[in-house]
């Protein structure tokens, strides 16, 4: 296809994505496919010859769009959102159109600089000190991992990228069983290695990790001639919402020299609410703080917004300067490569500026508002249906639950209520394990969720409980 060719084809797309949008509550939530069903109508070979778009349009139709989770349908009540707005979209259109690699000032002037301030901009909206210093990266799991190397090269006095690990202090990094996988990939990446990350036990309803357990964790291993290096709290964990004491951590960080990561990819988005932000309070106090405005904000995959006390520490950790990616002449500008593990970088920041734009913070706070009072009812209501236990209070649009009607298997039932709900489609749910018992996670996040969908939920959750009674 040619560029005089594009208009046509982009009109098309864009009502294609209208119409896509308009119809989600049509279509089933999750994929129906079987394994297998979407390879086999993919031929096994390329062309040779250029195909006509008309029958790349339509293969596409038939062969992938059934085979489409939609992250998109307003009844996505899975994992956590990854929201598309109209405004951040059409962004990431003129985005992928200028295809513009941001790795340093030079390279796109208007990107990082836009990225600075985009930063600052989410620095105000959720209320952390001006001393913190944003970059966005690729994912949380990025964000986490550049932390950890942080730790690491500190603690090690800054000898780790240079001397490697061999004949080092065993590191140790400390955080609780609640915080999400990609912490376990950080240590793995960064050499620490798993029988390092240690882990705090959780207690109380927000199932955050003991401080006094964290202290003398610490205290033990230095006695034990290890090194311990930092702590990784999390606020609206992935399983349950768990929120640990992030200005407890803190203070012990603080009185053993360590560095302290926040994860808060999920509910960080909602400390734009400051109604809310008693889930992190304390986070001043940290060296690190990550979270997700792909998930809840209503920007597209793939942004996050990692703020950082020191980026000093950052760079000297990521920074390389070879001749060639040296900026000469301007002294005093960000090369945000030196800030994140790619080097290669999208203009991600125009999504921020479009979409932040285009709701003001105010609508924003009102979606994520209104998801946490329909979530909170739903769990109400939920709590007085008959069989139904609600397992871990919400946190914000997060609760778990399970079905246990008398003289039923909870577990096994509440598998196979789940089971029936995700082949049906009408909505998505996930489920987790909390103190050994397999419960059903529910959150609302997708940003055209109404009240409607929570009723539709709670409709479909509860007949088809009825129903697996009856069978």
């Amino acid at each position: 296809m040619r560029w005089s060719e594009f208009p046509k084809w982009g009109k098309w797309a864009a009502d294609w994505a209208a119409r896509y949008h308009a119809g989600l509550r049509e279509r089933p939530v999750r994929a129906q496919t079987a394994p297998g069903e979407v390879a086999a109508a993919l031929p096994a070979h390329p062309p040779e010859t250029a195909q006509p778009m008309d029958d790349i349009i339509a293969d596409f139709e038939t062969i992938v769009m059934p085979g489409i989770t939609h992250w998109q349908h307003p009844r996505f009540f899975a994992y956590f959102p990854s929201n598309a707005t109209p405004a951040a979209v059409l962004a990431d259109n003129l985005i992928t159109a200028m295809a513009p690699q941001c790795m340093l000032w030079q390279t796109s002037p208007a990107a990082t600089e836009m990225e600075t301030r985009m930063m600052d901009w989410l620095r105000q909206a959720v209320a952390l000190p001006a001393e913190f210093h944003g970059v966005i990266q690729d994912s949380a799991s990025g964000a986490t991992l550049a932390a950890v190397l942080v730790m690491r090269e500190r603690a090690l006095n800054w000898r780790g990228n240079a001397e490697g690990l061999t004949g080092q202090p065993r590191l140790r990094v400390y955080a609780s069983a609640e915080v999400h996988s990609s912490v376990d990939r950080a240590i793995w990446i960064s050499g620490i290695g798993q029988a390092n990350l240690v882990r705090i036990p959780v207690h109380g309803p927000r199932r955050g990790m003991g401080i006094a357990a964290l202290e003398a964790a610490i205290e033990a291993d230095s006695k034990a001639g290890h090194l311990p290096a930092g702590i990784i709290a999390c606020t609206g964990g992935t399983g349950t919402g768990a929120c640990d004491d992030v200005a407890g951590a803190c203070a012990v960080a603080r009185r053993h020299g360590l560095f302290t990561h926040v994860d808060a990819a999920w509910a960080g988005s909602a400390m734009i609410c400051p109604e809310f932000r008693d889930l992190w309070a304390g986070v001043e106090g940290a060296d690190s703080v990550v979270f997700n405005p792909h998930k809840w904000l209503g920007t597209q995959f793939d942004l996050s917004a990692h703020f950082l006390r020191s980026p000093d520490d950052l760079t000297r950790t990521l920074a390389i300067q070879p001749e060639y990616l040296k900026t000469h002449g301007a002294d005093g500008v960000i090369n945000y490569s030196e800030w994140s593990i790619p080097l290669g970088r999208r203009f991600r920041a125009l999504k921020l500026w479009f979409l932040i734009r285009a709701h003001g913070l105010e609508g924003l706070r009102q979606v994520i508002r209104n998801h946490v009072t329909w979530s909170r009812d739903l769990a109400e209501r939920l709590r007085a249906a008959p069989g139904f236990e609600i397992v871990t209070e919400p946190v914000l649009s997060l609760f778990t639950f399970r079905y246990a009607p008398p003289g039923a298997d909870p577990d096994a039932t509440t598998e196979a209520l789940l089971t029936r709900i995700n082949d049906d489609g009408h909505i998505y749910l996930t489920q987790t394990r909390v103190d050994g018992r397999y419960v059903i996670r529910f959150q609302a996040g997708q940003f055209d969720c109404t009240e409607d969908d929570i009723d539709a939920a709670y409709r479909t959750i509860t007949e088809t409980a009825r129903n697996l009674e009856e069978d």
